[in-house]
């Protein structure tokens, strides 16, 4: 008898949690067909009570969401004080101006470390007595081993900024600007890059007529194309087309380094015997630092990185997870390992089953469901004090990549959502926050794929856009 009344008091316990939850399937109608879509949203204090969940437990492409599980991660294993650190080290002694020895300056893939910050360096060893090296310059890059791109990035975002490799030789973000600028209709565009960027930027861009009807014309587009760090431009530009600055990514990251090294080593007036060179073994030698320079707080970067959906830092702090956790050079297979097994064993999430190729989620590789997802935000709820990450998500309508997003832009969602948002063609993905009226946080996981707008005569989002903010109001009061 007691076992029928156990019996009965569950079937009656998941039919009401069945019943109180809101059906998603009314507000799928609104979004263009072939979309498929996963949601699950959740109270978070206590139990969690699930108020929607709809396809919850398939795996799609997490897009910049995947921020979220890389935040998580680097705060239980490097801490909000971790920093960057950026050294010049000696194997020598100094003496009359001269180092005895080689020069070696060690990266961390510091994705913060610019040019301005390398100066002040090589002006700090210039008052340590240095302005002659007898030996060689060693760009030590032991930090990171092997591609400096994951797999599954697309091809044809390389040469694009918020592609830009995750290298241990990171300097002004691995980015640089050119600018093009349309000729006369038949004529060859220009195009101009700083003289003191050490790249080769040339082309054939045709100045075509704005309003051209002709076909040859419609389909030209500007390209680029890349072999090291030479781009060539090639396509067609409106003659009506105002300058156009272009940002490119820096195709191979270590020559770049190495060429920016000598000019200013060059402008500093510290010279060297031997060669400027890099060397990806570890070097074993006693060493003598000279001087360092080392990037804000790890707490500081993810809020970057979070709020402005940031690739490179993502990147960057993914490979040194996978240095840190196995003492080894950061790869991106450690990298997806030391993940799944810090927060296995520091916040008891398995991510076995999940595919983690990089750090950002620009990979087309990587797939997660929403129900684990689900499980990192209900995690970083309940230590929330310690990680502080909720406070790092974009706030809809103030900041971050939720500061223009129309669904939430306005009552009663402006302040009240924090949330990564994912986007890769396709899929509008979001994780995150929504603080209810009486102050209250639900966690909420929304994973679309498949995405094509039908309708003409309005943005191409414009689905989307209304389905977040019809089926979210649910869930604010």
């Amino acid at each position: 008898m007691t076992n029928i009344k156990v019996s009965f008091f569950f079937i009656v316990t998941f039919f009401s949690c069945l019943l109180s939850a809101q059906p998603v399937e009314p507000y799928i109608s609104s979004l263009p067909k072939g979309s498929d879509l996963s949601i699950l949203v959740q109270t978070v204090e206590g139990s969690p009570k699930t108020l929607a969940k709809y396809k919850s437990d398939q795996f799609k492409q997490p897009a910049s969401t995947q921020k979220v599980i890389t935040a998580l991660a680097a705060q239980l294993e490097l801490g909000s004080d971790f920093r960057f650190v950026t050294g010049m080290y000696a194997n020598g002694s100094v003496s009359n101006k001269q180092l005895n020895g080689d020069l070696i300056i060690k990266l961390s893939g510091d994705p913060t470390f610019s040019r301005d910050r390398l100066k002040n360096m090589i002006s700090a060893l210039r008052q340590k007595g240095v302005e002659k090296v007898s030996g060689n310059v060693i760009l030590d890059t032991s930090i990171f081993a092997s591609h400096d791109k994951a797999e599954g990035w697309s091809w044809n975002n390389l040469t694009a900024c918020y592609n830009a490799p995750a290298s241990a030789a990171t300097i002004d973000d691995n980015c640089f600007y050119a600018t093009i600028t349309p000729g006369k209709v038949g004529s060859r565009a220009s195009v101009s890059v700083s003289s003191n960027i050490p790249v080769m930027v040339s082309g054939d861009v045709r100045t075509i007529s704005g309003s051209s009807k002709d076909a040859d014309d419609k389909y030209c587009e500007l390209d680029v194309n890349a072999d090291k760090n030479h781009y060539y431009l090639s396509g067609c530009i409106a003659s009506n087309a105002d300058k156009i600055p272009l940002k490119f990514a820096i195709v191979e990251p270590i020559e770049y380094f190495l060429n920016v090294l000598k000019n200013e080593l060059k402008q500093q007036k510290v010279t060297y015997g031997g060669r400027v060179f890099e060397r990806k073994q570890k070097l074993t030698d006693s060493l003598t630092l000279l001087t360092s320079s080392q990037s804000a707080p790890l707490s500081e970067l993810l809020t970057v990185m979070l709020k402005k959906s940031n690739n490179l830092y993502a990147d960057t702090i993914f490979r040194t997870l996978g240095a840190h956790y196995y003492n080894t050079s950061g790869t991106w297979r450690n990298g997806g390992d030391a993940v799944k097994q810090i927060l296995r064993k520091k916040a008891s999430i398995d991510l076995e089953n999940l595919v983690i190729a990089d750090g950002s989620g620009l990979s087309r590789l990587n797939l997660v469901s929403a129900n684990k997802l689900m499980e990192i935000l209900q995690y970083i709820s309940a230590h929330n004090n310690q990680l502080a990450i909720i406070e790092k998500l974009p706030i809809a309508g103030i900041d971050g990549t939720l500061q223009n997003r129309r669904s939430f832009s306005q009552a009663p969602f402006k302040e009240a959502v924090r949330a990564k948002t994912g986007y890769i063609q396709g899929s509008y993905n979001l994780a995150g926050f929504i603080q209810k009226s009486d102050g209250r946080y639900v966690a909420f996981v929304q994973l679309l794929s498949g995405y094509q707008a039908d309708s003409k005569g309005e943005p191409k989002n414009g689905a989307i856009m209304r389905f977040e903010s019809e089926f979210y109001k649910n869930f604010i009061n």
